[in-house]
């Protein structure tokens, strides 16, 4: 890779601070359920606009596009597949303008999700289509000013070998996740120690991997502990949902308090992430909190899974959220 800013941020950081959600604020902003949120980059760039500049004031190093389904196939059901380059570029200038105008060194990370298809030989996409899906939302990204290509909550070793094509491809360093499942492995049977063997195997390899979206904080960690046992030595990533969601007055809200996440990213810290952040649900107010718990709260030594489970436990407990005891 010719330019690595990610590399060389975290060369001088302890830990670097990601975003929270984007498309569970848009809709709390407004965005109809069923719209795609990618195409607010073209009819809503205020919004967007707004939200990256609330992440950035909240303490966030790194800004993720609102591109996360703007690849060919996601954007098909919104009839707008001939709209990839132009929805990537926009998504990518509009993150690029809020970092630019931060004071401070944030990089733009240009979002990229699952094609929602699933992979040959169980389904009908092959990885070489995936790869080409990709390398187009990429291209556009790159255009538009992204730093790094962020490919998260990809659930098949196939679809990440796909991505790895993306970065070749576009000479952007990248950063890969998966999103794991209560027990232990995604949605398409990888667990925490093959991810971690599999990068490896990537050509490019990311620069750091880790874990994202899931069930909720505690579980979420639980799975990036895993990652251990593999003896990699890549940076990790944690970027947990803020708990699970529920309507209450006309808005999406999730569980997982500011609190709860500033607890989670005390622990995520500890265990060993170096790229911390959250997923849906997580608001400017939850990386507002996890922003301040991590600068005031001095390093622990690294906690057990036992240890995890209650210290998350009794902050949700503390949070005044129903705990189930079964």
């Amino acid at each position: 890779m010719a330019d690595d800013p990610l590399r060389r941020l975290l060369a001088h950081r302890d830990w670097l601070l990601a975003d929270g959600a984007m498309g569970t604020n848009l809709y709390n902003m407004g965005l109809p359920p069923g719209q795609a949120p990618d195409l607010w980059c073209e009819t809503h760039p205020e919004q967007v606009s707004d939200l990256h500049h609330a992440m950035v004031a909240a303490g966030a190093d790194i800004l993720l596009t609102n591109s996360f389904g703007a690849n060919a196939c996601r954007l098909r059901l919104a009839q707008a597949e001939a709209r990839v380059h132009d929805l990537n570029v926009a998504a990518a200038t509009l993150a690029r303008r809020a970092a630019d105008r931060a004071g401070r060194k944030v990089l733009v990370a240009g979002s990229m999700g699952p094609t929602g298809e699933i992979m040959a030989l169980m389904g009908r996409l092959t990885e070489a289509q995936a790869a080409e899906i990709f390398v187009e939302q990429a291209r556009g990204l790159k255009a538009g000013g992204a730093d790094l290509l962020w490919v998260e909550t990809i659930s098949a070793a196939e679809e990440l070998r796909a991505a790895a094509v993306a970065a070749r491809e576009t000479g952007l360093p990248w950063c890969g996740m998966m999103s794991f499942e209560p027990g232990g492995w995604t949605m398409m049977g990888v667990t925490p120690p093959q991810l971690a063997a599999q990068v490896e195997r990537l050509s490019p390899a990311p620069q750091a991997y880790g874990a994202n979206c899931g069930t909720g904080p505690a579980e979420l960690l639980l799975a990036v502990a895993g990652f251990a046992a593999s003896g990699s030595e890549r940076p990790w990533i944690a970027k947990p949902n803020a708990g699970v969601p529920r309507y209450q007055a006309g808005r999406l809200v999730y569980d997982a308090t500011p609190p709860v996440m500033a607890e989670f990213a005390v622990l995520a810290r500890d265990v060993g992430v170096r790229i911390i952040g959250g997923c849906c649900g997580t608001t400017p107010a939850h990386l507002a909190a996890m922003h301040q718990a991590l600068n005031d709260r001095p390093r622990g030594p690294r906690p057990t899974d036992e240890a995890i489970s209650t210290r998350m436990r009794q902050a949700m407990i503390d949070s005044g959220a129903v705990i189930d005891e079964d």
